[in-house]
Order: structure tokens, then sequence, then C-alpha cells
């Protein structure tokens, strides 16, 4: 059985989740554009896995040996950079250049450009197939690495997530996890209303999936998801990701106009009022 999490790990990990919401915030804020809901509600998850769980070395960043993460859903691109900026893959101060003109920053990740990024991604949909592709490269090479995605429950409306769907399950590949950015909302509003896509989780279980339910505010339960994905053979898992869109900004949180909108600067010293340690 894999090791749980330590009360002293987890206090480390709730203390760079603050640091990673800050930094969302001022990042977009400071582009005066941006996408602050959906960064806000997958800190957690991200944090933890770079934190907790994946193999990787600011370094040596191209370290072929390395996991991977994709984040489909490259329109949270705040979250994925203040998570490489906290673990050491980019000066801090770099942040707010944020969707600035010669900035490497740009308002969807970039491979070529950003150290830490194993896939440019923006156009939804798409994302989970570049994983399986690195997924099923990693097995056809011998090497150990995982790959772990990150997609939008919105995003589930896009066609080519389920055809990726279907490779991963067809292909056995066990050593691709993903998770589902659960917030309920995506720009339009509810994604029960917008196009559904529920229910999520038993779709997913019926494209042969191993599925697992967690709080993807809780620590413990985004780590033993993980762990318990990694005993899992012959098929992929999918952490269906329960969250609150804003997660850790009361003003933000579970409101859909927040999923593209910048804050102005006195909203901002007011939500990072509320982030202070």
């Amino acid at each position: 059985m894999a090791e749980k999490l330590t009360s002293e790990k987890v206090a480390e990990l709730g203390r760079r989740a603050k640091s990673v919401r800050r930094n969302i915030v001022s990042m977009v804020t400071a582009a005066k554009s941006g996408h602050p809901g959906g960064s806000l509600s997958a800190a957690d998850i991200l944090v933890t896995l770079y934190f907790a769980v994946m193999k990787v070395d600011p370094n040596a960043p191209a370290d072929p040996e390395r996991d991977r993460f994709v984040l489909s859903k490259g329109h949270a691109a705040p979250v994925l950079y203040a998570t490489l900026a906290e673990k050491g893959f980019l000066p801090q101060e770099e942040l707010v250049t944020l969707r600035k003109i010669d900035s490497r920053l740009q308002g969807h990740p970039d491979m070529k450009g950003i150290p830490g990024v194993d896939m440019s991604t923006g156009s939804l949909g798409q994302g989970l197939s570049a994983a399986n592709g690195m997924a099923l490269a990693g097995r056809l090479d011998g090497r150990p690495y995982r790959v772990y995605a990150l997609l939008g429950d919105g995003e589930l409306e896009e066609g080519q997530v389920w055809e990726a769907a279907m490779f991963a399950a067809h292909y056995k590949l066990d050593n691709l996890t993903a998770f589902v950015d659960y917030n309920g909302l995506q720009i339009d509003g509810p994604v029960s209303e917008v196009m559904s896509p529920l229910p999520i989780p038993e779709k997913w279980r019926a494209f042969g999936w191993n599925v697992i339910e967690i709080d993807g505010h809780d620590y413990n339960a985004i780590y033993d998801a993980v762990q318990a994905a990694k005993t899992v053979k012959g098929q992929p898992t999918m952490i269906v990701a329960r969250t609150v869109k804003g997660k850790g900004v009361s003003g933000m949180e579970n409101i859909a106009d927040w999923h593209g909108k910048a804050p102005t600067q006195e909203e901002c010293n007011l939500f990072l009022s509320e982030l202070c340690d």
C-alpha cells in the first residue's frame, strides 16, 4: 500500500496552493485579461501533482525519464505557470508578464518556449490525445514515466475527447491518469445547461476507464486517488474531481462570469487580502 501524506506535507501543499492562487490573481490582474476561475479551481490538483506525486526536476526539464503533464484546458495557463514558478521552473517575478508582448507566458502554454511545459495546448479537446501519444510512446520505449492530464468539464463537450477516451482504453494505457476539473461552470454558464456532458463518471466508465471520484480540494483524496491509479493494470484512470470555480476567493467562487475576466486592481487587492498567510 502506498504511503499516506503526512500532516506536515498536507500543510505544505496548502501553503503552496495559497501562493499559487495569489500569483494567479496577481498575474491575471496585471495582464488585464485571462482565466482566473478555472485556474483557481485546479490549483490544489496541480500543487499535489508537482509537489507530492510527479517525478520532475527544474534543473532537467527535458529529462526523458520525467513524468509528463498536459494541461488540456490550456486557457487555465495561469495555474500551470504559477505552479511551475512555485516548483522553480520559472522565476516568480516573470509571472506578471502574462499575456504581454514578447513574454513567453502567453495566454496558452508553449512547450517550445517554457521549461516544464510538456505540450502546447489551447484548442480545447486536444490535450488528452497528446497525453495518449506520450503514454503509448513511453510503453513502446520501455520508459517508466507516467503521464497526467487535466481536462475541464466544459471541455468534455468536444468530440475529440471521446475519440481519445476510446483510444486510451483500447490500448490499455495504464500509465495514463487524467483529471476532470468538475466545477460545473463554463464561460456561458452551467455545463449542464450549455451542452450537458453529464453524467461524467458513468460516461468514462462506459468508455472503459477506471474512474475515481474525489473532492478536488482535498490533498489526501487527490494523492490517494493518484496512488490508487498506479495499481490499476490494463486501464487508464480518470479522476473526476469535484471543485469550486474560483476556489479560495469568495468573491469569485461559483460565479461563471469569472471564467474569463480579470479583476480590477481594487478587486485584486481585496482578493489578495483574503489569500494572505
